[in-house]
C-alpha cells in the first residue's frame, strides 16, 4: 500500500523502538526527516544514488539549519524554565507545533523531490539508511538496526 511520506514517518515513527533510535540519531548529528525518508526510499524500492542523495540533504540542510534547528534550541533552552512558569510552558508548546510544522512541511519538500523516482529494477537498491548514517562517525549501529527492522517489506 503505497503512502505519501508524512504519514508513513508518523506510522514508523509510531512503531517501538523508533523514537528513541531516531533520537539517539539526531543526537549524534544526523537528521531525522532525512532519516524517515530514507526508510520510506528503501521500503519503496527506491534505488539510491549519490546524486540521488545529495539532492536530499541540499533539499533538507538548509531548512533544517534555518527553521527547524532554531526553533528547536529554543524549545530546549525553555524546557527548565517552562517547569516553573505556566505562561512560559503554552509558549513552549507553541514553538514544539511550530517544530513539528516545519518538519512536516520538510518531509512534504522531500517527498516532491522524490516523485519522479521509479522503483528499482533490480533488488539491489542500496542501503539508504546505511548511506544517510555514513556522514557521521560511529552512528549507532543499534538504532539503524532498529530502524531497519521497523521497516515492514514493500
Amino acid at each position: 500500500m503505497q503512502t505519501d511520506l508524512w504519514n508513513y514517518c508518523l506510522n514508523l515513527y509510531a512503531r517501538p523502538g523508533v523514537e528513541p533510535a531516531c533520537l539517539r540519531l539526531q543526537d549524534q548529528g544526523l537528521d531525522v526527516c532525512l532519516l524517515l525518508c530514507a526508510a520510506w526510499l528503501l521500503q519503496r524500492g527506491i534505488a539510491c544514488t549519490e546524486a540521488r542523495m545529495a539532492q536530499l540533504k541540499d533539499c533538507a540542510e538548509p531548512w533544517q539549519r534555518e527553521v527547524v534547528q532554531p526553533l528547536r534550541q529554543l524549545r530546549t533552552q525553555w524546557r527548565e524554565a517552562a517547569a516553573h512558569d505556566e505562561s512560559l510552558a503554552v509558549m513552549r508548546s507553541q514553538i514544539k507545533a511550530l517544530e513539528l510544522e516545519a518538519e512536516r512541511t520538510l518531509l512534504r519538500r522531500l517527498e516532491e523531490a522524490t516523485q519522479q523516482w521509479s522503483p528499482a529494477q533490480s533488488q539491489d537498491n542500496c542501503d539508504w539508511l546505511g548511506k544517510m548514517a555514513a556522514g557521521i562517525d560511529h552512528p549507532d549501529r543499534g538504532a539503524l538496526h532498529t530502524l531497519r527492522a521497523a521497516i515492514s517489506p514493500a
